[in-house]
């Protein structure tokens, strides 16, 4: 099945303008997206998608495909049906790679296009999740503390299709040694007609009441494929306030450049 990566990246955020652009240890986070996609294969096509023609021009500036979307799009997923038409992307596997999650690890996004590329029909979306182990779970418990909402975790079947997705941490381990705690991981990838159906859902109860607009799909019957991923170690971060920005690049220069 063929896949095109597409990179949702607004210049009009409201808590960091410009949020793209801004440069970590000497590059754009737009570009590290950028090629952390490029590093995947299968992918036939990867283009940014953006409501300012600065970003576009930027994105020239490196050699990478981009377009101009309507600045009405609320989030990653109208942005990115609206490059279907934007940009004429044919492909059959769309994936959202939101143009914040600079620590991505490539693989985490080929094991998404891997799923789509076994062309089993039966899935509507493919999402990741990485399984936690004592220490990692035990940091999640002391984050939720702090801020409850930090943290989505996800349950699934025995065919790794997506239960339920929640802000508390699932499944409640009363005997240890039966299942384990997943994290989930925001990247989505949709058939093309998915996508469509699912920009064209209202907002559901659950997705308002627990603030996660993936389990808009699975109020409406569809059906999300989770993939088990591991980060081998390196660490899961994304830009979403100034501080954010030193953290990342301390991470970098301890662990090194996911991709040349």
């Amino acid at each position: 099945m063929s896949t095109a990566i597409i990179i949702p990246a607004r210049y009009g955020s409201s808590r960091l303008p410009g949020k793209p652009m801004l440069p970590i240890l000497g590059t754009s986070m737009l570009e590290r997206i950028w090629r952390i996609a490029k590093a995947t294969t299968g992918c036939s096509r990867v283009v940014i998608s953006t409501e300012d023609e600065r970003i576009v021009k930027h994105a020239m500036s490196f050699g990478a495909e981009a377009v101009l979307t309507p600045e009405s799009c609320r989030n990653g997923s109208e942005r990115s049906f609206a490059t279907l038409e934007a940009a004429n992307i044919t492909e059959e596997a769309i994936l959202n790679f939101q143009g914040d999650a600079v620590l991505t690890p490539p693989w985490v996004l080929q094991a998404m296009i891997d799923e789509f590329a076994k062309g089993e029909g039966d899935f509507d979306i493919v999402t990741p999740a990485t399984v936690l182990d004592d220490t990692m779970l035990a940091n999640l418990v002391e984050s939720k503390k702090a801020n409850p909402a930090s943290g989505t975790t996800v349950v699934f079947d025995a065919n790794r299709n997506a239960l339920y997705f929640s802000k508390m941490i699932l499944p409640y381990i009363r005997a240890a040694g039966h299942t384990s705690v997943y994290r989930h991981i925001g990247l989505y990838g949709y058939r093309r007609e998915a996508l469509e159906r699912y920009v064209n859902l209202a907002p559901s109860p659950l997705e308002l009441t627990e603030g996660l607009e993936q389990l808009r799909a699975l109020e409406n019957g569809m059906t999300v494929r989770i993939v088990t991923v591991d980060y081998l170690g390196r660490t899961h971060a994304s830009v979403d306030a100034p501080d954010d920005v030193k953290i990342v690049e301390d991470i970098i220069k301890q662990e090194g450049e996911l991709v040349a």
